[in-house]
């Protein structure tokens, strides 16, 4: 007697039965675009999978899980921020700052995929991590003090551009509202200063804000912010100390 055919199994496999043509590429370029669109709210594999016309199972062929989807559009959206590598380093870190902070205004809703998780580690660039190395070996670094001084380099680059382009409060309306009668309840008395600024403050500075980077962008300060940082780097020791653990 003839066997009954077994149940297809289901799993993640090779898009069959009439399914979309895909690829990793656009996959990620239609993940990439329903961040931008939508926010990393919407963001999930089942949203990708209904912007392409296609099942979920489909796009685990290309890419295994959301962590390493999110790897693959983290080096998306870096993918030119390395600068002309004959600057010398100084102006390299400069520039290098920069067009980071250029790569999240033009996906300004990626910011947090890069700032807050570990991820985007799982989207390692080695070209950058060796361009940041050699320029801090240029500089004279060497040892503990070189890998102290990449990690700074790296958080600082992170640090400034992921809280400019933070993701908006739900209310940013009542927040605006909110923040609106700050000025009003400072006590002068404790906090004279503030009391005298905080007209020029609300709404254009870290803390009293209501508009991320991609509204009202903090670009003086962030030019000040990356001066202070490369000037204080080349006033650091070169050798000697020993790696945080």
């Amino acid at each position: 007697m003839a066997k009954t055919p077994a149940p297809a199994r289901k799993g993640r496999g090779r898009p069959q039965n009439g399914a979309p043509d895909l690829s990793k590429a656009q996959i990620v370029a239609t993940a990439l675009r329903l961040i931008d669109e939508k926010g990393l709210e919407a963001f999930s594999i089942r949203s990708v999978a209904r912007a392409l016309g296609c099942y979920p199972t489909a796009i685990y062929w290309y890419t295994p899980s959301r962590h390493v989807l999110i790897a693959e559009i983290i080096t998306v959206v870096l993918r030119d921020v390395l600068p002309d590598a004959g600057l010398d380093w100084q102006d390299w870190l400069r520039a290098l700052f920069t067009r980071y902070r250029a790569a999240i205004a033009r996906h300004p809703n990626a910011a947090p995929l890069i700032g807050v998780t570990l991820v985007s580690n799982a989207s390692a660039d080695v070209a950058l991590v060796e361009a940041v190395v050699a320029k801090l070996h240029e500089a004279g670094f060497r040892g503990a003090s070189l890998i102290n001084a990449y990690n700074a380099v790296i958080g600082a680059m992170v640090g400034f551009t992921t809280q400019e382009f933070a993701m908006l409060p739900p209310d940013a309306v009542s927040l605006r509202e909110d923040l609106a009668g700050f000025p009003d309840r400072i006590d002068a008395n404790r906090h004279p200063l503030l009391a005298q600024l905080s007209g020029q403050m609300i709404g254009a500075a870290f803390i009293l804000r209501w508009q991320n980077g991609a509204t009202q962008p903090l670009t003086d300060a962030f030019k000040v912010y990356v001066e202070a940082f490369v000037t204080g780097l080349d006033r650091l020791p070169r050798d000697g100390g020993a790696a945080s653990s």
